[in-house]
């Protein structure tokens, strides 16, 4: 997720505490803004046998009932069509609440999508739908991913509202999110917001992107890096220092080194676990 932290944790930020969160795969920034302890995204990490998915997922496929975040799935798209029936059964129900669903351009080409976005705008459903446009998916540029101008355009057809904003600036990511998700609360129905940022990183960890980007690139992305952004911007308002910058990332460092530790020492899932949760 580097180059998209704005991305994900100001539009997180921006949801209330009762709405629903299905996220893509990038955006473990939000579970831990909702709640989960570092240790339990480290365990799952792991797999071992403090892992609230008992280790039965893959790598980084975190979850959290508790904070109101679904499960991270492999298949592209699925959790866009969930959060849009999730909002549907609320809507029913009367609960109030609105439901956000995180991906990135290329999963626009999905049969997911597609579905989810008529259905979010025929049954006007409480859903915001987070569209990270980081310029990638994986070695697809997108230029190559869609022939129209912008990726929100595509809320047209659907009659879904949709809006563009910068999402290397964590301000603008929180400004535009909060609205839409007024928006469906009021009963408006949902709203595709395409955030432009760029992934710093590859893909994965298996990822080159230097097989198919040029570091010039990169490089220009990097001056825009939302982290370094908000910092300038806290250092001009007096909001924070350079040691006490300095601070809060060697304390960063340290939690995380300390929840490895935890983690490695932890042992596996016992094999009766194989049975929990099973009907």
């Amino acid at each position: 997720s580097l180059g998209e932290e704005a991305c994900i944790l100001a539009s997180a930020a921006a949801m209330r505490d009762h709405d629903w969160i299905f996220p893509c795969y990038r955006e473990f920034g939000a579970l831990l803004w909702r709640g989960m302890p570092l240790q339990t995204y480290v365990d799952n990490m792991f797999g071992n046998a403090n892992d609230p998915a008992k280790g039965r997922q893959m790598p980084d496929h975190y979850t959290g009932k508790p904070y109101k975040f679904g499960s991270v799935s492999s298949p592209i798209g699925t959790q866009m069509t969930q959060a849009v029936g999730f909002a549907w059964a609320a809507k029913i129900r009367k609960d109030e609440l609105v439901t956000a669903a995180y991906f990135g351009e290329g999963a626009t080409s999905s049969s997911e999508f597609h579905t989810a976005m008529n259905f979010a705008g025929v049954f006007k459903t409480p859903t915001v739908m987070l569209c990270r446009n980081n310029g990638w998916a994986i070695s697809v540029p997108s230029e190559k991913q869609t022939a129209s101008k912008t990726f929100a355009e595509k809320g047209i057809a659907y009659g879904v509202p949709a809006v563009r904003c910068d999402g290397n600036d964590v301000l603008a990511v929180y400004k535009t999110v909060r609205a839409a998700v007024d928006f469906a609360a009021k009963g408006g129905g949902p709203t595709l917001i395409e955030m432009m940022t760029y992934r710093l990183s590859g893909h994965s960890t298996s990822d080159d992107p230097r097989a198919y980007r040029a570091d010039d690139e990169v490089a220009q992305w990097r001056k825009a890096d939302p982290i370094a952004r908000l910092r300038k911007h806290l250092e001009t308002l007096g909001a924070i220092t350079e040691a006490e910058d300095a601070k809060l990332r060697a304390d960063v460092d340290a939690e995380l080194k300390t929840c490895i530790d935890v983690a490695e020492a932890a042992p596996k899932p016992s094999l009766d676990s194989l049975f929990e949760g099973v009907y």
